[in-house]
């Protein structure tokens, strides 16, 4: 096999690889081979921050962009022709960068363990916005944990204008730097095998098809956000590993007159504006899926590929009747969200085949959307619960709603039954009990770590309760609205 390497700049200096096994992380290599151990290990799940560094990619017109990530989850070949800059580098000579001096100044730090990563996480920040507001901040650095300052030192510090800064090293480098991530992304597709696990990052969707062909059973990798941790928590090994996020065809994201079209390997933080545009509640919704970090690697793709039955988005996808593209060999089909799944981890995805797009309708006159995610933490945890409501109203009657749900089956589910109770009727309090009691028949949820059957069923017909009362609300104040309007 030819072998090529996975490239990038390392803070100012190139770095080539093709002799560390594709498993080990991004974190594993900064720590135990470039021996920089500013970068902390706290949880090795995606949670803490501690590990945070930061990427700059070539985007659009020869542009640079910054996002922090958590290197305990990026495996390392996943950085290939981007820039990767580490706490050991902001320090330009014997000056602190400005990022680090107004940790200092405002005493934003104590143990020290996790004051690289808030360090990282305001360093991208200030990269893309020198003036962010509070709003801003607390986004983010949400991704970072500290049991000593109390936050209000950090984000006060996060909060210190950097417009006025002098040039830091990466400044001064830019077109340098622009210059030779152009030049790595124009090299082969790095592809290489060490202590017998294989890595290829394919740059196009042919190649993606010609790997699939000869290694049919290799793990596919997008964000890594989940798949990561079966090897940083249940100690697994993946044996072949192939690479989606250089795949041109899978980074599209377009609009069209009807409907959005993300393409399987872009990252949340690229799309969740747009989409919180038209659906303001699917918007909020994906900042509780993970923090910053997260949200910069994990990808729609990712979410429905795992198939798992308390993934966020899939209850989301259904309830809008969104339909993705697969894509095996050239040929393309195309089937709804909801067709996707079959069982616990099962889905209809043949052998060599992958997700190419998926397509979301946008809303029309008339059509809402109600999200509800329970779970024990606001931010950054998993769904006990996930409720998505889509109703479509005329004046008088419900024209047609479409119920979906996380964590009460197997897979992510529609509630036909209680759909049934209210479709072509109007929305009354009788009728919704009803469709309560309906979803007794649509689901036999299971009692785990997280909440008991009992719970899930109650939680989920509260729920259906809720979005009852927000609609009743909305159409009063709808109402009040016109009389004023009308009175006028």
């Amino acid at each position: 096999m030819t072998t090529h390497s996975v490239q990038f700049l390392l803070n100012n200096e190139l770095i080539s690889l093709n002799n560390v096994d594709p498993n080990v992380t991004v974190l594993q290599y900064l720590r135990e081979q470039q021996f920089q151990t500013g970068s902390k290990e706290g949880c090795a799940s995606g949670d803490c921050g501690a590990c945070t560094v930061v990427l700059a990619e070539v985007k659009g017109d020869q542009q640079l962009t910054y996002k922090s990530i958590n290197a305990c989850i990026t495996f390392i070949g996943s950085i290939h022709g981007k820039q990767l800059i580490t706490v050991e580098h902001l320090k330009d000579g014997a000056q602190l960068h400005h990022v680090q001096q107004s940790m200092v100044d405002h005493h934003g730090s104590q143990c020290g363990f996790c004051t690289p990563g808030f360090v990282m996480s305001s360093f991208a920040l200030h990269k893309e916005n020198p003036e962010p507001n509070r709003a801003e901040v607390i986004e983010a650095l949400a991704g970072n944990l500290c049991r000593c300052t109390g936050y209000r030192s950090i984000i006060d510090a996060a909060l210190e204008s950097s417009a006025g800064s002098p040039q830091d090293s990466f400044a001064r480098h830019y077109q340098q730097t622009v210059k030779q991530l152009i030049d790595l992304k124009s090299q082969p597709q790095p592809k290489f095998t060490a202590d017998a696990h294989s890595f290829v990052a394919p740059k196009n969707i042919d190649e993606l098809a010609f790997e699939l062909t000869n290694t049919p059973n290799a793990t596919l990798l997008a964000g890594g956000t989940d798949l990561a941790l079966s090897v940083t928590q249940n100690l697994a090994t993946i044996e072949q590993l192939i690479y989606l996020g250089n795949v041109e065809e899978l980074n599209t994201f377009i609009e069209t007159d009807e409907n959005i079209v993300i393409g399987s390997a872009v990252p949340y933080s690229a799309f969740t504006p747009t989409l919180a545009n038209y659906y303001p509640e699917l918007g909020e919704m994906i900042e509780r899926i993970g923090s910053k970090q997260v949200r910069n690697n994990g990808t729609l793709g990712g979410n429905i590929g795992n198939a798992s039955p308390i993934g966020d988005m899939p209850p989301a996808l259904i309830a809008l009747g969104a339909t993705m593209v697969l894509s095996k060999k050239g040929i393309e089909r195309t089937i709804l969200v909801e067709d996707y799944f079959v069982d616990y981890k099962r889905t209809v995805l043949q052998s060599e085949e992958f997700i190419k797009s998926i397509q979301i309708p946008k809303p029309k006159s008339g059509q809402t959307l109600k999200l509800y995610k329970i779970s024990k933490r606001i931010d950054d945890d998993i769904s006990a619960v996930l409720a998505a409501i889509f109703i479509e109203q005329d004046d008088k009657h419900i024209t047609d709603i479409r119920m979906a749900f996380g964590g009460m089956a197997a897979i992510p589910k529609r509630a036909f039954s209680a759909e049934a109770e209210l479709k072509g009727k109007p929305l009354m309090k009788g009728h919704i009990t009803k469709a309560k009691q309906a979803l007794t028949n649509d689901f036999q949820p299971m009692s785990d770590v997280r909440a008991s059957d009992q719970y899930r069923m109650r939680v989920a017909q509260n729920l259906l309760e809720k979005c009852y009362l927000e609609q009743q609300n909305s159409n009063t104040s709808k109402l009040i609205e016109t009389r004023v309007v009308n009175y006028a």
